[in-house]
């Protein structure tokens, strides 16, 4: 039996040029497809009365360490420096599957309740053939749609991030792919998540990218985050090797020179932004910009919940701010007018929701509501006092509204968050998740 859900009467910003925007309109769901986004609609199907809010696509958070959730705010004034040895030489290596099946419970609930219903999970925690099966498992229950990224395991900082002469497990990749993954349809997909030149040797870079290739999944990796990482020359020494592609996903790209610019827009590349962790951990200024000037289509990601906040609202406000301030500094020491090429509002929303899709190869599924991809569409509570009145609805949604204006989240036509309450067990996940913590302090302190 078909089941339908009609969206009533919202403020539709579709995010699609050919559907448009619908300061009055109807969303169609059968099935967990998009039926039809049209002004009006009669359909024999459950209502949701979207008076007063704004319906846009769910947001895409095309970067998340996500296995981190359980030691948020653990370090918020780290450098990037700190990071690896805080984080990844002093918490990774004592993750248990319980706790990554945790922190990626409560994680990715974290995501839905901000209105973020595809997440790119960066899992550089396999620290056992437990860790992926666990990060999996979460998941699968919360509902989210999710490109699960396996990366390294984490029990060194010297082993697996100075000149690391361990591959990630190839077998374990497949076993993964095999019993998780044997259709790329699902709600869940899988890449590889890979640590690249200047942190790997060449012989682990071509294993890890051939391992990919083999499997078909695409790849993520971090490149050109502060100094030291730029002048690895990632991307050109990834050039050098023959192994740019269109599957590859650059993540940060902060330091980049004009040639490796060049060689990620014409290999088909795609972009991934992180901008507070860019710019409050040093990485660099947030490449905005120079990615749209170069023709790419940059996509925001949280990154780090154990320095950051970990809803998309923040990241649309610190890639505006950090570029128009950049670009204002950069026009009046020239004594020029700002550019028109300025970044608007209306991007920046394009920019955490279509743009994210292409980035995580789901753009034909999700990131706009358009008829016939799948339904991930998220409700705004536009009445609401941080929001209202509303003169320019994406203005309204990238620059005003906040988590606690995320009414309604539906991932492939199911409700997940409705009348602004989740529908999972959120105080199991609480729980689950402080049990975690505790765990993971009192190991550092048996360890130190």
């Amino acid at each position: 039996m078909t089941h339908r859900i009609l969206l009533r009467a919202g403020h539709v910003l579709s995010m699609d040029p050919a559907v448009g925007d619908l300061p009055k309109g109807d969303v169609l769901i059968e099935d967990g497809r998009i039926a039809a986004v049209d002004r009006e609609i009669g359909a024999d199907a459950e209502v949701l009365d979207m008076t007063g809010r704004i319906v846009i696509p769910g947001f895409v958070d095309t970067h998340r360490h996500t296995w981190e959730a359980s030691i948020r705010n653990v370090a918020p004034d780290a450098t990037l420096d700190d990071y690896f040895v805080d984080i990844l030489d002093t918490f990774a290596p004592l993750y248990t599957p319980e706790d990554v099946y945790a922190a990626n419970l409560a994680g990715a609930l974290e995501c839905l309740n901000a209105g973020i219903t595809t997440l790119v999970d960066w899992s550089h925690i396999n620290n056992t053939p437990e860790h992926p099966d666990a990060a999996i498992r979460a998941l699968t229950e919360t509902g989210i749609r999710a490109q699960y990224a396996y990366g390294s395991a984490n029990t060194s900082l010297a082993d697996y991030w100075f000149e690391s002469k361990i591959a990630i497990p190839g077998d374990d990749v497949r076993r993964v792919r095999a019993e998780y993954f044997a259709s790329d349809d699902g709600l869940l997909t899988l890449a590889l998540a890979t640590r690249g030149p200047g942190f790997c040797v060449n012989d682990v870079v071509t294993s890890e990218w051939a391992l990919a290739r083999e499997l078909d999944i695409p790849i993520t990796v971090h490149v050109a985050m502060g100094r030291l990482a730029g002048r690895f020359g990632m991307v050109k020494q990834l050039h050098d090797l023959g192994l740019l592609g269109p599957d590859t996903t650059y993540v940060h790209c902060c330091y980049f020179s004009e040639e490796e610019w060049r060689l990620v827009a014409d290999s088909g590349g795609t972009v991934s932004i992180a901008p507070q962790v860019e710019t409050q951990m040093g990485h660099g200024w947030p490449p905005v910009m120079k990615a749209i000037e170069h023709g790419l289509r940059p996509s925001l990601s949280i990154d780090v919940v154990t320095t950051v906040p970990g809803d998309m609202f923040t990241q649309i406000r610190a890639a505006f701010g950090a570029e128009r301030a950049r670009v204002n500094a950069a026009s009046w020491q020239a004594d020029v007018p700002v550019p028109d090429t300025m970044l608007t509002a209306r991007q920046m929303l394009e920019i955490a929701t279509r743009n994210g899709a292409h980035v995580a190869g789901l753009e034909d599924r999700t990131g706009s509501l358009t008829p016939g991809k799948r339904a991930d569409v998220v409700a705004i509570d536009a009445t609401a006092l941080n929001v209202a009145p509303v003169h320019d609805a994406a203005a309204a949604v990238a620059l005003s509204a906040d988590v606690s204006n995320v009414e309604t989240v539906i991932v492939d036509g199911v409700v997940r968050k409705r009348d602004g309450r989740l529908t999972a067990d959120v105080a199991r996940a609480r729980r689950l998740v402080e049990e975690s913590r505790d765990r993971l302090l009192a190991a550092k302190e048996a360890r130190a």
